[in-house]
């Protein structure tokens, strides 16, 4: 590995791993961290390139976030975890579902998609400008370079096909809110392939785990009394 992942922890007992969304960083998830260390050992992990976590030299691509986060969990020695991603997060935590599923106590996805059409168009659409116009730029300027890369994730990624998800065999939880960015019925695919994952929509828009944390929280640690 070219780099080592900033991260916070908090807590002890089983690891509890957060992937943030496109863009953020670990602090995105203020509020599970605040709710679930009294029972977790949680760690709010930044995507290399975001937050306090270098850019490095590898490619900035899922796969390669992938093996980021095997790297990080084989650098702290945890065998398996519980993980919950949301938007691009939950990209990664399905990617390394694929990948390393043995390293996956439970499976959490919030606001995941299999690729860019399970956007609704009215968000992807500027997306995919705004992706052309730092594009352009991206040879005169870091921060429209920085910007690509950022948008291109969303523009060029992920891609997983739907039946690929039918070899996950890990305890999931698929949570969207009900305004989600993600459409719903790309969110019910996502449910649907993953053999008896669970599926919770509540009320909010693409960021319910920051916005209404404390519904969110009590969904999640609803399913987590179930199969723990």
């Amino acid at each position: 590995m070219d780099i080592s992942l900033y991260y916070q922890e908090r807590g002890t007992g089983i690891p509890f791993i957060l992937l943030h969304g496109n863009g953020e960083n670990g602090e995105y998830f203020i509020h599970q961290i605040e709710h679930f260390y009294k029972n977790y050992r949680v760690l709010a992990v930044d995507t290399r390139g975001h937050g306090k976590s270098p850019r490095g030299t590898a490619p900035f691509t899922i796969e390669q976030f992938v093996e980021d986060l095997n790297d990080f969990m084989n650098e702290l020695g945890i065998s398996e975890a519980i993980i919950l991603g949301f938007s691009d997060g939950a990209n990664i935590a399905m990617k390394f579902a694929l990948k390393y599923p043995h390293k996956i106590k439970v499976l959490i996805l919030n606001g995941g998609n299999l690729n860019p059409r399970g956007v609704k168009r009215t968000i992807q659409i500027p997306i995919e400008i705004g992706y052309k116009i730092t594009k352009a730029f991206a040879g005169k300027s870091e921060d429209a370079k920085r910007n690509m890369k950022l948008l291109g994730l969303m523009v060029n990624e992920p891609n997983i096909k739907a039946d690929e998800l039918q070899s996950i065999h890990i305890p999931t939880l698929v949570i969207a809110g009900t305004k989600d960015m993600i459409t719903l019925a790309h969110t019910k695919e996502i449910a649907k392939n993953i053999p008896n994952a669970k599926l919770s929509i509540i009320e909010g828009n693409h960021f319910i785990a920051n916005k209404v944390s404390k519904e969110f929280n009590k969904e999640v640690e609803i399913f987590l009394q179930t199969v723990i």
